[in-house]
């Protein structure tokens, strides 16, 4: 069998599909622009959903690439042997062009193929389809197409629950490897509840298991850990709207396949961390612990941990959205993920003023993947930098939890409540809390520690799917009103205060826009009402909204605005508001706008601020 690593699995999969057509696109920003779905990028498709509800795509119909992802869904899982918080998604796309045809047979040609793709036994291939239900039905479609392409490979694949498996060919074993599941399982986004573009979806599994599942104890899509999901086709046929499916005109194709995965499964190894994408920064964390990875549980979940969460935060870190460590939004969880590290370099014995632990870690990802991601590179002193003040920021916090410890526990017993203040503001644990009483035989009451964190996880649960509800992945026209008004801001402050102004990044609900940029002082009272005057008479002029596609180089040349020059493909959308000749406003963009700005209605500034030096914030809404 051929031998691949990451970096080779990696472009084999991108040369596939780019033989097929294809434009390769590179990975968007960790931070999605203009887009509060959620906080990260957490799929290939989030930066792709205007072209996904039928705008035209600069790249063309057919794209592919590998998308830097972080979702948080899964941080209380990392520590097993298939979860993290980064990874990166491989994907393809077909935007009203191929449909489940191509798509199905090519996933399994690129899986099970010696030559072009993996050489994956396609006995070891089991999927799943949707099941149908009041809303929309079966998909019939791709259980035949899964039928022909395990055919193909000498395979008889049945439907399981539906079929006998009673020979039909006396040289073909029947076989069950088609699983039908519910709008929970096989529908993306998950069991269908968010507005927007969305569909039925087949998933492909790799089975560890030696023999046949024996399907009364392993079941397909049941969290059974002989079945690894690694690719997942979605049929986007419909949108989501006022609560009802509505057949898109323009059906596309969005698939995922997590690196990570693929990568364990391609080498026989039932454990993401023991990849060549882990195994450096593995190696680094058993040398400064003097202990060994699977030499018992507790070690090697905390090096799994520390392994995850630090990828993570370089990559978060090295994103040219130049995050920092702070207490809200994306800054919170770069903060929650490097003080989970700290706490786990504490299990491991690992001191905790050894300031060489990061900065190795960090230089070996950055090495491994400079290549592929580029602004890692240039943003590598960045990085360093933020990672050594948030280390030195907790130091400070963990010696006040220490003390607040000492006061607490003076008096022999520790409620729930009290512990979970210490795992909230003091970021300890609930496991350096239990080693700190189990010193002075103190018990603590987990239950009551367990409904205060349950509470706390449903707030912030209903924070993230409100978050999701309001953003542009909706197809909201107030999101789109609300967008092509940050550009008729943009051009106003740069009339007003200079064209030393550049965007340095946005962010959208439907209820108001916030706008960053580049300024050195407060702005006075009569500059935001000179802006909102400039923006509100280029509304009142009805002013039409048009673009043209083409490369960033000629972009620029003829007068376009566009400060995110890493984040753009070769070739460009460039909108103009107004006279053409003379536009109000031109810029690189490549999100939904309405088409004349007299839909807009009126503007107003609610709030002018400084977010950190040399940046101000504006947040504003249409009335």
């Amino acid at each position: 069998m051929i031998k691949l690593n990451s970096k080779e699995i990696r472009e084999r999969f991108l040369k596939f599909f780019k033989h097929r057509g294809h434009t390769l696109l590179s990975s968007a920003s960790l931070v999605p622009e203009n887009d509060p779905s959620v906080l990260f990028t957490t799929a290939g498709m989030q930066p792709l959903v205007p072209y996904l509800m039928g705008e035209k795509h600069p790249a063309g119909r057919r794209l592919a690439n590998s998308q830097k992802c972080v979702r948080l869904t899964d941080i209380d899982e990392v520590g097993d042997q298939n979860h993290s918080t980064f990874f990166e998604m491989l994907g393809n796309w077909s935007l009203g062009d191929y449909f489940k045809n191509d798509s199905v047979e090519w996933s399994f040609l690129f899986l099970t193929s010696a030559e072009e793709g993996l050489g994956l036994d396609p006995k070891k291939i089991y999927v799943s389809i949707f099941a149908g239900d009041k809303d929309s039905p079966r998909d019939e479609e791709s259980i035949f197409l899964w039928k022909k392409a395990f055919a193909k490979a000498g395979l008889d694949a049945r439907v399981y629950g539906e079929e006998t498996l009673e020979p039909a060919d006396d040289n073909l074993k029947p076989s069950f490897r088609i699983f039908p599941l519910d709008k929970a399982e096989n529908w993306w986004p998950t069991g269908g509840k968010h507005p927007g573009p969305q569909g039925p979806d087949t998933e492909i599994f790799f089975y560890w298991g030696n023999q046949e599942p024996n399907l009364a104890k392993e079941r397909i899509g049941f969290n059974d850990k002989n079945f690894w999901e690694i690719w997942n086709n979605v049929f986007m046929e419909y949108s989501l709207q006022n609560g009802k499916y509505i057949s898109l005109s323009q059906k596309n194709v969005d698939t995922g396949m997590g690196l990570e995965r693929i990568c364990a499964v391609f080498n026989g190894q039932k454990d993401i961390f023991l990849t060549d994408l882990y195994q450096p920064i593995i190696r680094i964390i058993e040398m400064e612990s003097q202990l060994s990875y699977g030499q018992d549980e507790k070690i090697t979940r905390s090096m799994r941990i520390i392994a995850d969460h630090l990828r993570a935060v370089v990559f978060l870190l090295g994103d040219d959205s130049r995050l920092q460590p702070s207490n809200l939004g994306h800054g919170y969880v770069l903060r929650k993920l490097i003080r989970r590290v700290i706490r786990y370099q504490k299990v491991l014995n690992i001191p905790l003023e050894n300031k060489n632990f990061f900065e190795q870690i960090a230089r070996v990802i950055v090495e491994n993947y400079a290549e592929t991601y580029p602004e890692l590179g240039r943003n590598f002193n960045y990085i360093l930098e933020e990672l050594k003040k948030e280390e030195e920021r907790f130091h400070q916090t963990l010696d006040k939890g220490l003390r607040e410890w000492e006061k607490i526990s003076k008096k022999g017993s520790l409620t729930g409540e009290e512990a979970f203040l210490l795992f909230a503001t003091y970021g300890f644990p609930l496991e350096l809390t239990r080693e700190l009483a189990a010193e002075k035989q103190i018990v603590i009451d987990e239950k009551s520690f367990r409904e205060a964190f349950k509470k706390h996880q449903q707030v912030s649960r209903q924070g993230a799917e409100k978050r999701f509800r309001g953003g542009l992945i909706d197809d909201s026209y107030e999101n789109v009103k609300l967008h092509t008004a940050t550009h008729l801001l943009q051009s106003a402050l740069r009339q007003v205060l200079g064209d030393k102004v550049e965007q340095k990044g946005s962010n959208i609900t439907p209820e108001r826009l916030r706008f960053d940029f580049s300024y050195p002082q407060k702005l006075s009272l009569e500059q935001i009402r000179k802006v909102e005057e400039i923006v509100n008479t280029a509304i009142n002029s009805a002013l039409p909204l048009n673009f043209l596609e083409t490369n960033y180089e000629e972009a620029i040349q003829h007068g376009a605005l566009g400060f995110f020059q890493n984040r753009y493909e070769k070739k460009v959308k460039v909108f103009t508001i107004g006279d053409p000749q003379k536009p109000f406003s031109k810029e690189i963009c490549g999100g939904p706008h309405v088409k004349n700005t007299g839909e807009l209605g009126h503007f107003k500034i609610i709030k002018e601020e400084s977010t950190s030096a040399g940046i101000r914030r504006i947040k504003g809404i249409l009335e």
